[in-house]
């Protein structure tokens, strides 16, 4: 490709960075350009050749960083190829899966005119930890859906890989 590749992200406590880290990562180990950013610092797509966005999925929503970013860039999204991946269940119940696999796809038929060349839905991270105020005290509502959740982490990097691994191929071929 002769522009690269710009992977961009939402997230708010790190773990969907760590992600478009290793996705930047397996793309340049496969012979492509890369450049990474978080997506609320990205003003134009001219000096990209296509686009790798990822955002969790949180209480069933894109980030507001993500949201805004194909709301802003829509024109320029609609040139170029576009690969979305989400952060959602943190834990490993098919259940929950399957409920966030509906979110997701909720989150994009809010974007009708996105045409993802891939999409790809990973386990997350969850650190009680590092919850900022508000969803602290969200937690410790009974019925909140973190209520007692112990901190769990299952992204499963393999899987992330072969997933940025086919990404690359897909790319190069839509050169």
């Amino acid at each position: 490709m002769s522009k690269p590749i710009l992977i961009t992200y939402a997230t708010r406590y790190g773990s969907t960075q760590e992600v478009a880290e290793q996705v930047a990562a397996t793309l340049r180990e496969n012979g492509l350009e890369v450049e990474l950013q978080p997506a609320r610092r990205v003003q134009t797509l001219d000096d990209y050749s296509a686009v790798v966005l990822g955002t969790p999925l949180y209480i069933g929503r894109w980030l507001r960083d993500a949201r805004r970013f194909l709301t802003q860039h829509q024109e320029a999204l609609m040139e170029r190829p576009v690969a979305v991946f989400s952060l959602g269940p943190t834990g490993e119940g098919e259940e929950e899966g399957e409920g966030v696999c509906g979110q997701l796809d909720e989150q994009l038929a809010g974007f009708p005119w996105l045409e993802p060349v891939a999409v790809a839905l990973f386990g997350g991270r969850y650190d009680p930890t590092k919850l900022g105020l508000f969803h602290r005290m969200l937690a410790s509502l009974p019925a909140s859906p973190l209520y007692q959740m112990p901190a769990s982490d299952v992204r499963d990097w393999e899987r992330i890989q072969a997933w940025a691994k086919d990404l690359a191929t897909t790319l190069e071929e839509s050169e």
